[in-house]
């Protein structure tokens, strides 16, 4: 496992965008970023192997987030353009030991505490 910090959350108004940021302190394989609103259950955002040359994306962000990576920064990325307020959660960065990106929450072993982001109408 490694520790997980994620950054760049924050109060926005609809259609901004925002970039969030996850650093890591060792070598993660694949990561992932997932959300929980309130009420909600954690929900799958967008997924990214090892070396970044492979991506997917949850229905509900395709075509407005981006997820990278910067291994030599331990950073982890995710860009978000059109922002809507039901994009309101909690925004959780995942790792898992293996290079494969996986979309399912139970494949992650490591989590970190989560970056909060509000965006008003």
């Amino acid at each position: 496992q490694v520790q997980l910090v994620e950054s760049g959350g924050g109060l926005v108004q609809a259609g901004d965008s925002l970039t969030l940021s996850c650093t890591t302190s060792g070598n993660p394989g694949a990561m992932a970023w997932f959300r929980q609103g309130p009420g909600k259950e954690r929900e799958f955002l967008a997924t990214i192997s090892w070396k970044g040359t492979t991506t997917h994306y949850g229905d509900s962000v395709k075509g407005r987030f981006t997820i990278s990576r910067d291994n030599s920064e331990k950073t982890l990325y995710l860009q978000m353009n059109l922002l809507k307020p039901e994009d309101t959660a909690l925004y959780y960065c995942a790792a898992k030991d293996d290079p494969f990106a996986s979309v399912l929450t139970s494949s992650y072993d490591s989590w970190g505490q989560g970056t909060q982001v509000t965006v008003s109408s």
